[in-house]
């Protein structure tokens, strides 16, 4: 009796084992991306590396952005076992303020909905001024 309950168990642990590695699997390099304190206008563009770490192909089927001053692009092509990928995420700098901002992507994975984050600060240009010029009184220029 204590051999089938042993074997039982072993099979069952088995099981279990190569239902969780099959399918495709995402694993991103990291979900958290801080641009830190930046200017107003500047390249604000992030690229999210990830690997297909299951025995499927991966497929994304949607990468979308809490709100429309970020972007992400992707790859629609299917990202084979062991191979690399990225989502890149473009955020509209114009804006002055706080950055906190969520991508969700959604996939075949068996990880599910995975959720990416940019965040930092925005912070004005400063604005160029044109230096005081002093001069005489017929109107030509002079250093003082």
């Amino acid at each position: 009796m204590k051999r089938y309950t042993l074997a039982l168990l072993i099979i069952l642990a088995f099981s279990l084992n190569i239902k969780a590695q099959s399918g495709s699997y995402i694993k991103f390099d990291k979900l958290v991306h801080d641009f830190g304190q930046i200017m107003q206008d500047d390249k604000a563009i992030h690229e999210f590396t990830f690997t297909n770490t299951g025995d499927a192909p991966l497929m994304i089927s949607m990468a979308r952005s809490s709100c429309g001053c970020t972007v992400p692009t992707y790859s629609k092509e299917p990202i084979l076992p062991g191979a690399s990928g990225s989502i890149k995420v473009k955020y509209d700098s114009h804006r002055v303020g706080p950055i906190n901002k969520q991508v969700v992507v959604e996939s075949n994975s068996s990880t599910g909905t995975v959720y990416l984050k940019i965040t930092g600060q925005v912070n004005t240009r400063p604005t160029e001024v044109m230096p005081l010029q002093n001069f005489d009184e017929g109107g030509t220029p002079f250093a003082q």
